[in-house]
Protein backbone atom coordinates (compact mmCIF):
# COMPACT_ATOMS: atom_id res chain seq x y z
CA UNK A 1 0.00 0.00 0.00
CA UNK A 2 2.85 2.37 0.81
CA UNK A 3 4.39 1.85 -2.60
CA UNK A 4 1.10 2.49 -4.37
CA UNK A 5 0.64 5.77 -2.49
CA UNK A 6 4.19 6.83 -3.33
CA UNK A 7 3.66 6.03 -7.00
CA UNK A 8 0.34 7.89 -6.93
CA UNK A 9 2.03 10.91 -5.36
CA UNK A 10 4.69 10.98 -8.07
CA UNK A 11 2.26 10.42 -10.96
CA UNK A 12 -0.21 13.04 -9.73
CA UNK A 13 2.61 15.58 -9.36
CA UNK A 14 3.90 14.79 -12.87
CA UNK A 15 0.39 15.05 -14.33
CA UNK A 16 -0.19 18.35 -12.53
CA UNK A 17 2.96 19.94 -13.88
CA UNK A 18 2.36 18.50 -17.36
CA UNK A 19 -1.11 20.07 -17.39
CA UNK A 20 0.27 23.38 -16.20
CA UNK A 21 3.00 23.27 -18.85
CA UNK A 22 0.53 22.50 -21.63
CA UNK A 23 -1.43 25.65 -20.84
CA UNK A 24 1.56 27.66 -22.03
CA UNK A 25 1.85 28.45 -25.74
CA UNK A 26 5.38 27.26 -26.36
CA UNK A 27 5.17 23.79 -24.77
CA UNK A 28 1.74 23.18 -26.36
CA UNK A 29 3.05 24.04 -29.83
CA UNK A 30 6.15 21.94 -29.24
CA UNK A 31 4.01 18.93 -28.40
CA UNK A 32 1.15 19.17 -30.91
CA UNK A 33 2.07 21.99 -33.30
CA UNK A 34 -1.33 23.70 -33.13
CA UNK A 35 -2.46 26.96 -31.50
CA UNK A 36 -2.61 26.59 -27.72
CA UNK A 37 -5.82 26.53 -25.71
CA UNK A 38 -7.21 29.97 -24.90
CA UNK A 39 -9.62 31.64 -22.53
CA UNK A 40 -11.73 29.48 -20.27
CA UNK A 41 -10.24 26.26 -21.54
CA UNK A 42 -6.78 27.38 -20.40
CA UNK A 43 -8.22 28.17 -16.97
CA UNK A 44 -9.85 24.74 -16.83
CA UNK A 45 -6.53 23.06 -17.63
CA UNK A 46 -4.74 25.12 -15.00
CA UNK A 47 -7.38 24.22 -12.45
CA UNK A 48 -6.98 20.53 -13.32
CA UNK A 49 -3.22 20.90 -12.89
CA UNK A 50 -3.74 22.47 -9.48
CA UNK A 51 -6.15 19.71 -8.49
CA UNK A 52 -3.60 17.07 -9.53
CA UNK A 53 -0.94 18.78 -7.39
CA UNK A 54 -3.38 18.95 -4.46
CA UNK A 55 -4.14 15.24 -4.95
CA UNK A 56 -0.41 14.60 -4.86
CA UNK A 57 -0.19 16.46 -1.54
CA UNK A 58 -3.12 14.50 -0.15
CA UNK A 59 -1.55 11.18 -1.10
CA UNK A 60 1.78 12.16 0.44
CA UNK A 61 0.09 13.22 3.67
CA UNK A 62 -1.98 10.04 3.73
CA UNK A 63 1.15 7.94 3.24
CA UNK A 64 3.44 9.51 5.84
CA UNK A 65 1.46 11.97 7.93
CA UNK A 66 1.90 15.72 8.10
CA UNK A 67 5.55 15.86 9.18
CA UNK A 68 7.28 13.63 6.65
CA UNK A 69 4.43 13.77 4.12
CA UNK A 70 5.07 17.48 3.49
CA UNK A 71 8.75 16.78 2.91
CA UNK A 72 7.89 13.88 0.62
CA UNK A 73 5.52 16.10 -1.35
CA UNK A 74 8.09 18.88 -1.71
CA UNK A 75 10.57 16.34 -3.05
CA UNK A 76 7.97 14.76 -5.35
CA UNK A 77 6.90 18.06 -6.91
CA UNK A 78 10.52 19.11 -7.38
CA UNK A 79 11.34 15.88 -9.19
CA UNK A 80 8.09 15.98 -11.16
CA UNK A 81 8.76 19.54 -12.36
CA UNK A 82 12.25 18.50 -13.41
CA UNK A 83 10.88 15.42 -15.18
CA UNK A 84 8.31 17.49 -17.09
CA UNK A 85 11.03 19.97 -18.10
CA UNK A 86 13.23 17.13 -19.35
CA UNK A 87 10.30 15.54 -21.16
CA UNK A 88 9.49 18.80 -22.93
CA UNK A 89 13.14 19.30 -23.83
CA UNK A 90 14.08 15.87 -25.13
CA UNK A 91 10.89 13.91 -25.79
CA UNK A 92 7.93 16.29 -26.16
CA UNK A 93 6.04 13.67 -28.17
CA UNK A 94 5.69 11.62 -24.96
CA UNK A 95 3.16 14.23 -23.80
CA UNK A 96 1.22 14.03 -27.06
CA UNK A 97 -1.34 11.45 -25.78
CA UNK A 98 -2.18 13.77 -22.88
CA UNK A 99 -2.46 16.74 -25.23
CA UNK A 100 -4.69 14.75 -27.59
CA UNK A 101 -6.94 13.82 -24.71
CA UNK A 102 -7.15 17.46 -23.66
CA UNK A 103 -7.71 18.65 -27.23
CA UNK A 104 -10.53 16.20 -27.89
CA UNK A 105 -12.16 17.18 -24.62
CA UNK A 106 -12.06 20.87 -25.55
CA UNK A 107 -15.41 22.40 -26.46
CA UNK A 108 -15.81 22.62 -30.23
CA UNK A 109 -13.00 20.16 -31.00
CA UNK A 110 -13.98 17.57 -33.60
CA UNK A 111 -10.80 15.50 -33.69
CA UNK A 112 -7.19 15.49 -32.63
CA UNK A 113 -4.70 18.03 -33.99
CA UNK A 114 -2.56 15.29 -35.52
CA UNK A 115 -5.57 13.92 -37.40
CA UNK A 116 -6.23 17.40 -38.77
CA UNK A 117 -2.60 17.64 -39.87
CA UNK A 118 -2.81 14.30 -41.66
CA UNK A 119 -6.10 15.26 -43.32
CA UNK A 120 -4.66 18.55 -44.54
CA UNK A 121 -1.84 16.59 -46.20
CA UNK A 122 -4.25 14.07 -47.68
CA UNK A 123 -2.84 11.17 -45.64
CA UNK A 124 -4.63 8.44 -43.72
CA UNK A 125 -4.86 8.92 -39.96
CA UNK A 126 -4.88 5.19 -39.15
CA UNK A 127 -1.49 5.43 -37.40
CA UNK A 128 -2.81 7.94 -34.83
Amino acid sequence: MQGVLLLGTALAAYLGFALLALTQARPWQKVVRTPPPTGRWRLVLRALGGIALALSLGLALLRDGPSFGALLWATAISLAALAVAFTLTWRPNWLRPLARLLYVGRPGAKHTPMAAEYESRGLSDQRL
